[in-house]
């Protein structure tokens, strides 16, 4: 297997998915001849596919989900990149109000295989409308699947997986894990949704956590190892559907939890899991459930305001140790 990066291993399946179906096609600003994307994922996708299959669409966000939710609900199945995860707050009516209720409203006589593609997170101080998290947003909204890879590996399998799925899926990426690199198979492959990753195992504490935190988390459980306390490391790679019973099982092991997201702390997805945990499996708990997420605040555009925004390494141990 060769050691590719995250974005490397994106192109691998979107690409493998164009060859494979016809139908599959990507629309986005700025995505086609010229540019390549935002963040270069489909950069040389265009000059091997043509045009009309990489699609460069006006400055509209509002305009890209509604072309793609009309093109998915007769026979094709696009893949709609918004530039940034902010901005589909111009779509919201066509990805919550209508590509999500579709199958519903209309009994099941249509579905809607849209994907949606997105990055989310800070970490590259532009400051509040292009460095949010804001995923639990689409787990509130009945309809959508969520995919949220944080590995190379991962997010191959699980583009491929979104793209031939027959309903609506937002794939949702983070900023500064493109460039990380992992060994990823040169073959077809598909990961299930629903099916979290144990990054590591562990014996006393499980942190549960999505995006760039997993690969915190995965130095903070080897730091932590130098002082005896074993953490368990779960990657949910899905938010819906969602793995709950890897996380039951791991608390029932450990007896405590660690939830550890980029995004503000109120309403967060690591609300929904705190609450899930405790209905499930709280005569497990040895301790409390500590949460570790932003402030409620937007994100600030000051580099040195945004580092102390964004949840690091050390919080995490310290959530650990408090509980431990």
């Amino acid at each position: 297997m060769a050691e590719i990066t995250y974005r490397e291993a994106l192109k691998a399946g979107l690409r493998e998915e164009m060859a494979r179906d016809k139908t599959v096609f990507l629309m986005g600003e700025d995505i086609g001849l010229n540019w390549g994307g935002a963040f270069k994922v489909t950069k040389g996708l265009a000059e091997e596919f043509g045009e009309d299959r990489v699609r460069d669409t006006p400055i509209s966000e509002n305009t890209i989900a509604g072309a793609a939710v009309g093109a998915a609900i007769t026979g094709l199945r696009p893949v709609a990149e918004i530039m940034f995860g902010d901005l589909i707050t111009l779509a919201m009516d066509q990805v919550c109000n209508q590509a999500a209720k579709m199958r519903y409203m209309f009994g099941g006589q249509t579905s809607v295989p849209l994907v949606i593609r997105t990055v989310f997170g800070g970490g590259k101080n532009i400051a509040s409308h292009h460095s949010q998290s804001l995923e639990s947003w689409f787990m509130h909204t009945p309809g959508l699947k969520i995919a949220v890879p944080a590995f190379a590996y991962d997010v191959k399998g699980l583009i491929k997986t979104a793209i031939r799925d027959p309903d609506p899926v937002m794939f949702f990426e983070h900023k500064l894990v493109y460039d990380k690199k992992e060994e990823v198979p040169d073959e077809d492959y598909t990961i299930p949704f629903g099916e979290a990753s144990v990054k590591r195992e562990g014996a006393d504490v499980t942190i549960w956590g999505t995006f760039l935190m997993v690969h915190k988390a995965l130095a903070v459980a080897e730091e932590l190892a130098k002082e005896g306390i074993s953490v368990e490391v779960i990657d949910p790679r899905t938010l819906v559907p969602l793995d709950k019973k890897t996380l039951i099982e791991s608390v029932k092991k450990t007896g405590r939890l660690v939830l550890v997201t980029e995004e503000t702390k109120t309403g967060a997805t690591t609300a929904e899991i705190a609450a899930i945990v405790q209905e499930e499996a709280f005569d497990w708990l040895d301790a409390p459930i500590k949460r570790v997420n932003a402030p409620d605040t937007p994100v600030p555009f000051a580099p040195s305001l945004e580092e102390y925004f964004i949840p690091d390494e050390k919080r995490i141990a310290q959530a650990v140790r408090d509980i431990v």
